[in-house]
């Protein structure tokens, strides 16, 4: 292994800590915020039990929003925001800010999306047998979204994967950092071809176990 290489490895499981750290804080927040919000945009739809079209505009247009956001846009209209919120504008715990600002509004219309797959005669059914809404939410859309939700879930975590790279580039510190210091400032090539291999074994990783997970949740 060349020295550069050898050099860099304890400031490596460092940077690795700290993409985890960004990256499970993000996911956190889009699976426990994003997850309801993606069911409520679902239930105020139209057709559905709860429809209701002015609230659906608003929430539909706050996700949009946001979703249209650059990130590293987001990032940096977000510092005030950050500062309040984490004590600082730089490192991996302020950089969480604006990826969990960005997950949650991004896994609520796939959640969204996922829900409105669900065959309607099962809904129907339920109804039919007079479950409650929260009862068919948990009981039917749910289970029967499953295994959408896990590979929906893999894509949030993949996509911000790369997002927390970019956090890293702007102050947020792990990997995205490492690679940018040693492999574009320092010009060390080597450092940034060994950085950039972990990231695509992490989410080889990432979606080869979400969609053994899927694969499992999958009634059909």
């Amino acid at each position: 292994m060349p020295e550069s290489i050898l050099a860099v490895l304890p400031e490596l499981w460092t940077a690795f800590l700290q993409t985890a750290l960004m990256l499970g804080i993000g996911v956190s927040a889009a699976v426990l915020l994003g997850g309801p919000l993606g069911v409520l945009l679902f239930l105020v739809a139209d057709g559905q039990a709860l429809q209701n079209r002015r609230l659906a505009l608003v929430l539909g247009w706050i996700v949009n929003t946001v979703r249209s956001f650059p990130f590293i846009v987001l990032m940096v209209a977000l510092v005030p925001v950050t500062r309040v919120l984490a004590g600082t504008s730089i490192g991996p715990l302020a950089a969480s800010v604006p990826l969990s600002i960005a997950a949650i509004p991004y896994f609520a219309r796939l959640v969204d999306q996922n829900l409105r797959d669900v065959p309607r005669g099962v809904i129907e059914a339920a109804q039919a047998m007079g479950a409650s809404e929260f009862q068919i939410v948990l009981r039917v859309l749910l289970p029967e979204a499953r295994a959408a939700l896990v590979l929906s879930l893999t894509v949030l975590a993949i996509s911000f994967l790369s997002y927390s790279a970019v956090a890293g580039v702007v102050g947020g510190g792990g990997i995205g950092d490492l690679a940018i210091r040693y492999g574009y400032y320092r010009f060390e090539t080597d450092v940034m071809i060994f950085t950039v291999t972990i990231l695509v074994v992490l989410v080889q990783l990432i979606q080869l176990t979400g969609t053994r997970a899927a694969r499992r949740l999958d009634k059909r």
